[in-house]
């Protein structure tokens, strides 16, 4: 079997949606033998912000020398960064053999009535869970997929959980209320295991608050266990703040990512660190969190791609997300004439995405689409929601093209929505010389 051969077998399940619920994923790690038992993980939900406070805390415990695994979805560069070991993907010796030991297993499982159909991303779950426990990582940082309660990563027991944000997102499976998403996110709380909490107001964090306490779980919310105070931002990229805990506070911290919201994360990611070196009885030092910090990075979000001209990539990929987007170009890009180029699913709300980028100062919004699964109908009208701002490219690589040949050193070009459309321009950026990091 080749890695394309085993990746369009995982990429193959598809067909079966997204199913939530854990028995078919238990079914397939028992007959695993349970490596899911034999590694110490860490498990991170939240509406955004997940994928930022994992490579915090990741590059946080590799300054202490760890061996740390991440599970993460979507991939932005290849299939294989869903899985790391210190920022080194799953090799594709290594995927594939995972692949021959599951396959067979799977097939058995489709015959079995109360087992039949097991997801794509029920299997990646278990391959990256089985790696993790065969590489004997001394921890692997686990990214909730959707939701929490019935997500496929809730088959572990962690030993510290978070929750980075609650926001309106896959109302379609986890309900169109805070206090419904809430409560699927705070699906993750384990009894006895600390809870760290990034910026959630309430009435969301009453549901937390009660799902916690509900099973004598510790909790650390930002503002009361711990605190984040953002000072500006950094002229070079990046964003400075100052964090407080009980082991005391450390000034003048630099984010290498851009946005209001970084150094929430980046808190997000402190805080779990500072419990994890207080559990593992090994050192937390402000040394250790500003070079950790220093080293995270994270494609396509506020990624710069390019300088002259500026071209910023964000998978701004919900409402939630768009509102800090939006925020952060007008905070600190003002100076530029904004060129966007935005694609979205048509799961999402995309009316509200759009009037939020609309409200960027004379923004254009180039409106275009992409070839995968539900993504956005030219035909919709979405344009008419301001006909004057926003137009229509049907093929998107035009649109990019006309754009960067227009554009001069006071333009901005922000490509966002869907973080599977911003991937595929990003690899076409890249392709043809566009990045310069």
């Amino acid at each position: 079997m080749t890695s394309e051969e085993a990746i369009a077998w995982i990429h193959g399940r598809l067909t079966f949606g997204i199913r939530p619920g854990l028995r078919r994923v238990e079914a397939l790690l028992k007959r695993l033998g349970n490596p899911e038992k034999e590694v110490a993980m860490i498990h991170i939900a939240g509406t955004n912000g997940k994928g930022s406070t994992v490579s915090y805390l990741r590059s946080l415990l590799e300054e202490n020398g760890l061996h740390v695994g991440t599970f993460t979805s979507p991939h932005i560069e290849s299939f294989n960064e869903r899985i790391e070991i210190n920022g080194t993907f799953i090799s594709d010796e290594d995927l594939v053999g995972w692949v021959e030991r599951v396959q067979p297993i799977v097939v058995q499982m489709d015959a079995e009535e109360d087992v039949t159909g097991i997801t794509q991303f029920e299997i990646i779950t278990a391959i990256a869970l089985g790696y993790f426990a065969e590489q004997k990582v001394d921890v692997a940082l686990i990214e909730v997929g959707l939701g929490g309660l019935l997500d496929s990563t809730n088959v572990i027991t962690p030993i510290l959980t978070a929750i980075t944000t609650i926001g309106m997102d896959h109302m379609d499976v986890l309900g169109d209320t805070v206090e419904a998403i809430a409560a699927h996110k705070a699906g993750i709380v384990k009894p006895g295991v600390p809870l760290v909490t990034g910026n959630i107001s309430e009435p969301a964090l009453s549901v937390i608050d009660a799902k916690a306490k509900e099973n004598n779980a510790a909790t650390y919310h930002m503002g009361e266990g711990y605190q984040v105070k953002y000072r500006h931002p950094d002229p070079s990229w990046g964003e400075v703040f100052d964090f407080e805990n009980e082991q005391g506070k450390i000034k003048h911290l630099i984010t290498p990512m851009l946005g209001r919201h970084q150094p929430e994360n980046a808190g997000v990611a402190i805080q779990l660190y500072a419990l994890y070196c207080a559990q593992q009885q090994v050192p937390f030092t402000a040394k250790n969190v500003r070079n950790g910090l220093k080293k995270a990075h994270w494609p396509a979000r506020m990624e710069k791609l390019s300088q002259e001209p500026l071209v910023i990539l964000d998978g701004a990929h919900n409402t939630h997300a768009m509102t800090r987007l939006v925020d952060t170009m007008k905070e600190e890009f003002g100076d530029y004439r904004i060129h966007i180029l935005f694609s979205a699913l048509e799961t999402k709300n995309i009316s509200e995405m759009l009037e939020q980028l609309l409200q960027i100062p004379q923004a254009d919004i180039y409106m275009t689409t992409f070839d995968f699964p539900k993504a956005v109908n030219l035909a919709a009208g979405y344009q008419e929601i301001d006909s004057k701002r926003i137009s229509t490219v049907s093929l998107w690589q035009f649109g990019l093209a006309e754009l960067l040949e227009k554009m001069t050193n006071e333009d901005l070009l922000l490509v966002t929505g869907s973080l599977y459309f911003v991937s595929e321009v990003r690899e076409l950026l890249r392709s043809i010389g566009g990045s310069n990091d």
